[in-house]
């Protein structure tokens, strides 16, 4: 009877021990899941990584740098948004490689694989920071994509640069506006304080903001995004960052030297993009007015010298993810003529 009852008991104890190991189990690849949204996330191609001198420190920027079997002897930077890295460019790349190009694609340093430094962010300095990675992969001169608020930091770097810049595309760029003008300013402390409060559904929440439709293959940039939200140093340095960076969009317009722009440029405008930095201090009435970019496209065309404009109808703030063929299209058609 006592060899039955301990035998009895360690069947018992296996059992409970296997179902908390299966519950275990299972609650970790619901997390995984929920995190990834079904995607993989992995970036298409290997990341290098350079040093960048930022402010006293010393930090490390992340870049993709891929060539193509047979060259057309140019290359092709791709400077990413605020909410995002240079993982996001994966659906255009294979194209631009199948075209000739060498593409170079960035983490700015802030964002992504590369460092987060407390500093003082300026467009000057990421500037700066990317002559730097053209620099030292002996690239003299290449066509610059910038999309969103990439394409403030693409304004900034033909500006400061103009001999390195063969041609300048712009891809929906935020600061096609002045936000000061309209939109409230708010101190760091609540910047911050706002970026500790994010969650995976507010980060999704405001990307679905992006397109006309959501797709479920959209989830993978979301999650590229959450990322940062499990690193240990999100609610410290991250936080803070993604603050002074937001600061930084608001507080350095490019809007008033499109004057001094001497490349060709093509802007590619998705004309149900209503992006507002700063949108969710607006009220209804100036919901309305701002952001309107089917109006700001034209306006900025005729601001920059020899500027041609595509619009991409029924296409929101993407037009590389939502409509990819033909983004490419254009943008290949216009780097070749």
């Amino acid at each position: 009877m006592l060899i039955a009852s301990v035998a009895k008991m360690k069947t018992t104890a296996y059992r409970n021990n296997r179902r908390r190991f299966i519950t275990t189990l299972l609650c970790y690849t619901f997390i995984f899941t929920f995190r990834a949204g079904g995607q993989d996330v992995t970036y298409p191609y290997p990341l290098h990584h350079i040093e960048i001198s930022f402010d006293d420190t010393v930090v490390s920027m992340a870049y993709m740098d891929v060539k193509p079997e047979q060259s057309n002897g140019k290359t092709i930077l791709l400077l990413h948004g605020k909410n995002f890295s240079g993982y996001y460019w994966k659906v255009i790349i294979p194209d631009l490689l199948r075209n000739g190009f060498r593409v170079i694609a960035p983490d700015q340093v802030g964002w992504g694989h590369s460092g987060k430094p407390v500093g003082s962010y300026s467009f000057h300095q990421l500037a700066r920071n990317t002559l730097t990675l053209l620099d030292t992969l002996k690239i003299p001169s290449t066509i610059v994509v910038g999309h969103s608020m990439g394409g403030m930091l693409a304004t900034r770097f033909t500006i400061m640069y103009p001999t390195r810049v063969e041609k300048l595309v712009l891809e929906n760029p935020i600061g096609l506006e002045d936000y000061r003008r309209f939109v409230p300013h708010r101190p760091i402390s609540i910047l911050v304080a706002g970026e500790r409060k994010a969650t995976y559904a507010s980060y999704k929440k405001y990307q679905e903001s992006y397109f006309p439709v959501w797709k479920p293959e959209y989830e993978q940039y979301v999650q590229a995004q959450a990322e940062q939200l499990h690193d240990p140093a999100f609610h410290g340095t991250i936080a803070r960052v993604n603050a002074i960076t937001y600061d930084m969009i608001y507080q350095q317009p490019v809007c008033y030297e499109w004057d001094r722009i001497t490349v060709p440029v093509l802007l590619i405008i998705g004309q149900e993009d209503r992006t507002v930095v700063g949108k969710d201090q607006l009220t209804e009435v100036q919901k309305k007015k701002y952001g309107q970019y089917p109006t700001l496209g034209k306006r900025t065309q005729k601001l920059i010298p020899n500027a041609k404009l595509i619009e991409l109808t029924g296409v929101g703030h993407i037009p590389h993810v939502q409509e990819p063929t033909s983004f490419t299209k254009y943008l290949v058609a216009f780097v070749t003529q």
